[in-house]
């Protein structure tokens, strides 16, 4: 006989399929990345990433007027300066810009030196050609502060040196934000999805790799010491990057740890996806949630 348990029953209709989904996408968890540039009317496309632009501030500003905050999880802004320098504040002039015409818009920043330094690592570079994590701790932890004192939600450190979220901590809370969120780039991989981020961000390294201080997309165990060490620094979100790629490793974070976990799903994989249509994207979308992301941070955020 045949068995009384017919699965497709759940399945016959649209309605019933909402009614037992078990994974649903909520756009109030996808951030969007922002790319701001220095001067001003620019809205100009970004070639290796069709569909994205790099913005002045006066353009962004106009742009977000338009955003229903109800309806996006928010903006990742990444500086891309003229001049080369940690203390540029292009970025601080992006979030008091959106904040004047969309305060309740949620603003995270990117904090790292790549796109700062004239040689696009992550950090300080000492003479003998090699990252100075210690020294550079305090220059990140500076352009955090900055990015809080001019009103940024959320302070999102994706360098992957050792000890900065402690340092970036400890920088915000001596300075009277200590209620502003960390979500740390526990789990950044050193992958070739980044290509096309890269070079809208104009922060290819000069020389050699980032494989002294990115991780090794061989590894998951050691995703899990990074996320573990970022928590007890102070970390409030831990992310994980790139995200279709490494699905095990958010399945794994999930279960093991009882935070905010976000995934970044990157250049790459934005590019890839463009191609396939929006049912893939979607599909997409669902499979990083599937596996256990809470926040998703994806250039299809406002698709």
């Amino acid at each position: 006989m045949f068995p009384q348990t017919r699965l497709r029953r759940l399945r016959k209709s649209p309605q019933m399929r909402r009614l037992v989904e078990e994974t649903r996408l909520d756009p109030c968890q996808i951030i969007q990345p922002v790319f701001v540039v220095e001067g001003r009317n620019i809205e100009e496309p970004i070639r290796s990433m069709p569909g994205q632009f790099h913005f002045s501030v006066d353009q962004l500003a106009n742009k977000v007027k338009g955003l229903n905050e109800e309806k996006l999880g928010g903006l990742l802004l990444f500086g891309v300066p003229e001049k080369k320098d940690p203390k540029n504040p292009l970025v601080a002039q992006a979030i008091q810009a959106i904040k004047e015409v969309k305060p309740g818009l949620l603003v995270a920043t990117d904090v790292c030196l790549c796109a700062y330094t004239d040689h696009g690592h992550c950090g300080l570079m000492g003479p003998d050609g090699q990252i100075q994590n210690d020294a550079s701790l305090e220059v990140l932890a500076e352009m955090a502060l900055g990015h809080a004192q001019a009103g940024a939600d959320l302070i999102a450190p994706s360098d992957m040196l050792d000890g900065r979220v402690k340092v970036i901590r400890q920088t915000l809370d001596e300075n009277g934000f200590a209620e502003t969120p960390i979500m740390s780039y526990s789990a950044k991989y050193a992958s070739a999805f980044y290509g096309p981020f890269r070079d809208a961000a104009h922060s290819a390294p000069q020389f050699g790799d980032r494989k002294s201080y990115q991780m090794n997309p061989a590894n998951r165990r050691e995703a899990m010491r990074e996320i573990a060490a970022d928590i007890e620094e102070g970390a409030d979100i831990v992310m994980i990057k790139p995200a279709l790629p490494y699905l095990d490793v958010i399945a794994e974070a999930r279960r093991r740890f009882d935070v905010p976990i976000a995934a970044y799903q990157v250049s790459g994989e934005y590019v890839m996806l463009q191609k396939m249509g929006e049912e893939a994207v979607r599909e997409s979308l669902i499979a990083i949630k599937r596996a256990g992301a809470d926040i998703i941070i994806s250039y299809f955020a406002d698709a």
